[in-house]
């Protein structure tokens, strides 16, 4: 186990300062991808219940009025799913732009060891070459595995606001 975080330590350090910045945006990322697919999983099958129950307990489900509240019911439903898919979409377009900015620092300081010693000494430059390019790989993991979380997400808040649409049917006149 020590040695895990001795390895997880060392890549770190490899990275810079900017792969820091991504380690924990993504971990924060993921924090919120994780309770958004907790709240699905557990309080918003709870909350579909209660609406269910109390659309079903209304006597009026046909007028102008009954529709209002319908539509009322069914956004906050749906604002309480998409609660924090928004942040993470943002995350997502930011992982990338670390990992950019990751690469330039890296360059930066393989154009410095270039200037002090000649350009001619490829193992000094090594450590900038890898700052360079780690950087980059894990802005660009964070964000594709965010991408298939956020479009996970995004889907299933779409497709639950139509079950609610339409577990609280309108009686329509005859």
């Amino acid at each position: 186990m020590i040695e895990l975080f001795e390895a997880l330590r060392d890549f770190l350090e490899t990275g810079g300062p900017v792969l820091k910045a991504i380690a924990w945006l993504i971990f924060a990322m993921w924090l919120l991808i994780l309770e958004r697919v907790f709240y699905v999983f557990t309080a918003h099958k709870a909350l579909v219940k209660e609406l269910i129950q109390t659309w079903d307990a209304r006597a009026d489900k046909s007028s102008w009025n009954a529709e209002q509240i319908r539509q009322a019911m069914v956004s906050r439903a749906s604002l309480k799913l998409k609660f924090s898919i928004p942040i993470i979409q943002a995350i997502v377009a930011l992982c990338p732009l670390l990992g950019l900015l990751g690469t330039v620092t890296g360059m930066i300081q393989v154009f410095d060891v270039m200037a002090i010693s000649g350009g001619g000494n490829a193992r000094s430059m090594a450590a900038g070459v890898s700052q360079a390019t780690i950087p980059t790989m894990a802005g660009m993991v964070g964000a594709l595995s965010g991408v298939f979380a956020s479009t996970w997400l995004t889907r299933t808040a779409k497709t639950e606001r139509t079950h609610i649409e339409d577990a609280l049917q309108m009686q329509r006149p005859v």
